[in-house]
């Protein structure tokens, strides 16, 4: 019989890393991010919580072994520009790429980060995927 395990949330994980880690990031495109895992109410562009960082879990697949699970992180920016979405988006997936902890054990790049254009509020956009392995945890 498998063991009965369940799988932490890699989505509020990756929300927490990005959080904690861009809050104290000297570059200037960085600062006062916001990293949630909701889209924004407003995004236009005279809003103040620019630049917002989303956080979503598009897949979560757990291994037939259950000592694994493989989720699909999607990350993405909106800036103030193109380019600074851009740097931001990058600066998010290395964080990322370089954490391991006690939910997140590993993560592997994927897509992008690939520029888009909000279709609702014409704010530049940035967004990219990774693989993220989340640790199982086993209840008796």
């Amino acid at each position: 019989m498998k063991p009965l395990v369940v799988f932490g949330d890699a989505q509020a994980a990756a929300a927490g890393v990005l959080r904690t880690a861009l809050a104290t990031r000297p570059e200037p495109y960085a600062d006062d991010a916001t990293v949630g895992t909701r889209v924004p109410d407003s995004r236009a562009p005279e809003a103040p919580h620019l630049p917002y960082v989303l956080v979503r879990k598009d897949t979560d697949i757990p291994h037939s072994s259950l000592a694994n699970a493989r989720c699909t992180l999607r990350v993405t920016v909106w800036h103030e520009d193109a380019d600074q979405a851009h740097d931001l988006a990058m600066l998010c997936q290395g964080l990322l790429l370089v954490h391991s902890g006690p939910v997140i054990r590993g993560v592997r790049s994927a897509t992008g980060p690939l520029a888009a254009t909000d279709p609702d509020s014409g704010v530049d956009l940035s967004t990219l995927t990774v693989l993220a392995n989340v640790k199982p945890i086993p209840l008796t």
